[in-house]
């Protein structure tokens, strides 16, 4: 959340309210929706390691509200975050361990876990359909659905891939 923030902030100050206003219509509904309160917290986190920094304003009818503006600190580690790539493909799978250790446990049968993650990820795909078709419009959240449907896709196949593999004779 800390990088998200910086990049909103680089566009000029805002308080923590505009800012979760803003991720949510930037990202759309599939994009799991931060509290204000966690928010709020990572904006403190930020202030306090100079990334970032508050302004009190005073508001007539209303308690006082904070204002944060990017520090040359902040615009830094925004920049480098841009340059840096994203993370290698996931090696480390929780699913994958259970169907690695099930056998050696004997609580668990490997093709009912691939079963029950296929109908997981069909009705995550059925989820993003419907969410999809509610926020036309916002190319950007159009973006992030398209990806978690291929994302889906290509696990669904890896499963595909899985069950083939298990259930050939050794």
């Amino acid at each position: 959340m800390r990088l998200p923030l910086l990049a909103l902030l680089a566009r000029g100050p805002a308080h923590g309210y505009e800012l979760k206003q803003d991720l949510e219509q930037l990202l759309g509904a599939a994009y799991p929706q931060p509290n204000v309160g966690q928010i709020y917290v990572t904006l403190g986190r930020l202030d306090k390691s100079g990334l970032i920094e508050g302004e009190e304003v005073e508001q007539s009818s209303r308690p006082n509200k904070k204002i944060y503006r990017l520090t040359d600190a902040g615009r830094e580690a925004l920049a480098a975050w841009f340059e840096e790539t994203s993370e290698e493909p996931r090696v480390r799978d929780e699913f994958f361990m259970k169907l690695a250790l099930a056998p050696h446990t004997g609580l668990a049968d490997q093709i009912a876990l691939i079963n029950r993650q296929r109908r997981q990820y069909l009705n995550t795909m059925r989820t993003l359909s419907k969410l999809a078709a509610d926020d036309r419009g916002n190319r950007i959240s159009a973006l992030l659905i398209e990806g978690a449907m291929l994302h889906l896709q290509a696990d669904l196949d890896w499963l595909e891939r899985c069950q083939e593999e298990l259930e050939e004779p050794q």
